[in-house]
């Protein structure tokens, strides 16, 4: 029996002005066609872009970053394949390990790709010493780096993060719990380069660092308009789709439209809401303004 929004839960459109050209910066695709590396610890069923144009659909959404899984490792093929498939609404972030030449980094460029991300959190590929190195492959090419690790690590590295040649994203509200917000160094230092116009964050996973696991936890609303009110020009949204932890059966499904509908609960007006959805995402991935 076919589902009407695959990966998500909830029937009802999301009760959001979305606007022309919005964003959802962060979704996945996996393809069986493709084997996990060994040690993969998320091994969620396929998810298609034939699928994910239901949830556009539902979102009122038109483009929409892939970003090469861990499941993957280093093999960027079924992120590439989708990305082909979503034509120039779309923009891609890789994984890489170093091996790539010069001309395969381009080739990747002219797909579409903006970024290169760091999955410390589960440490499948990449480790904390390739993040210089791998910045300074790809920073003359104009891409970011993207990181998702535990706060702590964050603070333990912040010298290294500092010297990147290259803007920083951080996925995921940063990792950083609710009741982190204000108390956690690494908040500190996300908002410093925040205003700095150093770094951006996802609004994104809210579900996954929230106790209730919900993005539609209270205790969320602080630590999201932190974010935002530091800088409202360096904060991005992403649904997380196919959410590969709910998918693979390991906690709840989020309900996409009220991710959208806390984002614009977050942003409090319409002006930041196209922000977030339309301008912001267009200044990093290249889309047209």
């Amino acid at each position: 029996m076919s589902v009407p929004y695959p990966y998500s839960a909830g029937l009802a459109p999301a009760a959001v002005a979305v606007p022309d050209g919005a964003c959802d910066c962060h979704i996945h695709a996996y393809d069986a066609r493709y084997p996990a590396v060994p040690g993969a610890r998320l091994l969620p069923p396929d998810a298609t872009m034939q699928q994910y144009r239901a949830i556009q659909a539902r979102l009122g959404t038109q483009r929409a970053v892939l970003v090469t899984p861990s499941t993957y490792g280093a093999d960027n093929r079924s992120m590439l394949s989708a990305l082909a498939e979503l034509g120039e609404q779309a923009r891609g972030v890789a994984v890489i390990d170093g091996l790539e030449t010069d001309a395969q980094l381009q080739a990747l460029h002219a797909a579409g790709v903006r970024g290169i991300r760091f999955n410390l959190s589960l440490g499948v590929v990449n480790a904390v010493a390739q993040i210089e190195p791998l910045a300074a492959r790809v920073a003359p090419l104009g891409w970011h780096v993207q990181l998702l690790m535990p706060p702590d690590q964050l603070v333990q590295i912040s010298d290294v993060l500092t010297r990147l040649p290259t803007p920083l994203v951080f996925d995921h509200m940063a990792r950083l719990a609710p009741k982190q917000a204000g108390a956690h160094p690494a908040h500190a230092l996300i908002l410093k380069w925040l205003g700095a116009g150093r770094a951006w964050v996802k609004l994104s996973g809210g579900y996954l660092v929230s106790e209730q696991r919900s993005v539609q936890d209270p205790a969320l609303d602080d630590l999201a308009r932190s974010f935002i009110d530091a800088n409202p020009d360096r904060v991005i949204w992403g649904s997380d789709w196919p959410h590969a932890s709910a998918s693979a059966g390991m906690q709840p499904m989020p309900d996409d439209a009220h991710q959208l509908e806390q984002l614009a609960h977050w942003t409090r007006t319409d002006a930041t809401l196209h922000r977030v959805l339309v301008h912001n995402p267009a200044a990093l991935y290249g889309f047209p303004a």
